[in-house]
């Protein structure tokens, strides 16, 4: 895992006005669409880098076993998967054999000492910080499973001490921040072709800075030198104006493959950037998404319809074929809302009343998705409507729905 952690590396005083100019070029940079995730397919590989591997394999033979990792022989010429991850840690040392293999023999030390095989068995007891934190939640679109972070909590100075009050709270902290990793490692195929890497989306809304320093220092050392190549993408939002210096820091550190793997929203603009990797079904509520915590342990996410509005326009989403006595149950997010919602009901006999189910009101950017349901009295239609009239931004946004007949389980 590549070693950029923003919790270690925010400065302390940043100066709004001498950063604007390099803000604006970091995004630029940050924007890079160069990087190309390797397939593991050894016939891809360059002769060179072949060669590497089959180096790699001959020293690794020669040295002191248990030579497995996540369940997997690394020496295994029938098993693909070794070559998935020995790719791992070449790619991690440009295919520097004998890097790589102090790489790799330095992570399978520490895999025993720290005894991380047993990790995911252990209750660590941090529930106030399980779902919002650190955590899993659901796939992107390619399938990558996503692993979100968010640090704003610490800046409590109760949760801090909490957490991080001494040394034993901070190895404990440690522990159930590669738990949290390792659950995500465990949904990777490990196969040429397939999913090998996950998709980090960090959240550094109200993030200190200096009090997490320490421990931040320590989870970079332990992700980059024991997760090579383990992030396809680094999704940063809710980034404040001065990460521009935050870039400047790193960035000399970084490779350009390294650096083409990020992706930077500003505030207020998370939605947007997600749903290009994301399906909003399985976005985060407070990210502008619909999925809610339940969701990912109820089964499959129903699939969202996705659509923009445009500065100045209103759209209304009409879902027709209601029946008497049935009932439609609905999800709606506007990115950054900020622009008027408003839900009713349309009869189709005529002389029927319009039934204003949710009436005309303003949504702020912070409201979450809408969660309602309405039974009809008689047949007709739902209008769904956002009126973004008062602003010239395009705004992603996305709905679903289901519609259960009078006494039956029947979806739409």
């Amino acid at each position: 895992m590549d070693g950029t952690s923003p919790l270690y590396l925010l400065p302390e005083t940043p100066t709004p006005q001498s950063s604007k100019k390099s803000f604006i070029s970091s995004l630029m940079s940050l924007r890079s669409p160069s990087f190309k995730e390797d397939t593991y397919f050894t016939t891809h590989l360059k002769n060179s880098e072949n060669r590497a591997l089959q180096l790699l394999k001959q020293q690794l033979s020669s040295t002191h076993g248990p030579h497995s990792m996540w369940g997997i022989p690394l020496l295994s010429d029938a098993d693909d998967r070794a070559d998935v991850v020995l790719l791992k840690f070449l790619r991690a040392r440009d295919f520097r054999v004998h890097d790589s293999l102090a790489m790799l023999l330095d992570c399978l030390a520490w895999r025993k000492d720290f005894q991380t095989d047993a990790v995911l068995e252990e209750e660590l007891g941090f529930h106030d910080l399980e779902g919002v934190v650190a955590y899993m939640h659901g796939f992107d679109r390619k399938g990558h499973p996503v692993c979100y972070n968010a640090y704003g909590i610490f800046k409590e100075k109760e949760m801090y001490e909490k957490i991080f009050g001494d040394d034993e709270k901070l190895k404990k902290f440690l522990r159930w921040r590669v738990q949290v990793l390792e659950r995500g490692i465990k949904l990777l195929h490990f196969k040429p072709g397939g999913v090998n890497s996950i998709i980090q989306v960090t959240d550094l809304k109200d993030m200190p800075k200096r009090e997490l320093r320490t421990a931040s220092k320590h989870i970079l050392s332990l992700f980059q030198d024991n997760y090579p190549e383990m992030v396809a993408r680094k999704i940063f939002i809710n980034v404040p104006w001065y990460f521009s210096l935050l870039y400047s820091m790193f960035s000399p550190f970084l490779t350009q493959r390294t650096k083409s793997k990020f992706v930077i929203s500003k505030e207020g603009n998370a939605a947007e950037t997600l749903y290009k990797f994301i399906r909003p079904e399985d976005v985060p509520v407070q990210y502008g998404g619909l999925s809610r915590p339940g969701d990912v342990v109820s089964g499959p996410a129903k699939p969202a319809s996705e659509f923009c509005v445009k500065g100045g326009e209103k759209v209304n989403i009409q879902i027709e074929g209601i029946e008497a006595g049935s009932t439609i149950t609905w999800d709606m997010v506007v990115g950054g809302w900020e622009l008027e919602y408003s839900a009713e009901f349309v009869p189709n006999a005529e002389g029927s009343y319009t039934i204003a189910v949710e009436k005309p009101r303003r949504m702020v950017a912070v409201e979450e998705a809408v969660h309602n349901s309405f039974t009809a009295g008689e047949a007709g239609k739902l209008v769904l409507s956002v009126d973004n009239a008062t602003s010239r931004k395009r705004k992603v946004a996305a709905y679903r729905y289901i519609v259960r007949k009078s006494g039956a389980t029947g979806e739409k």
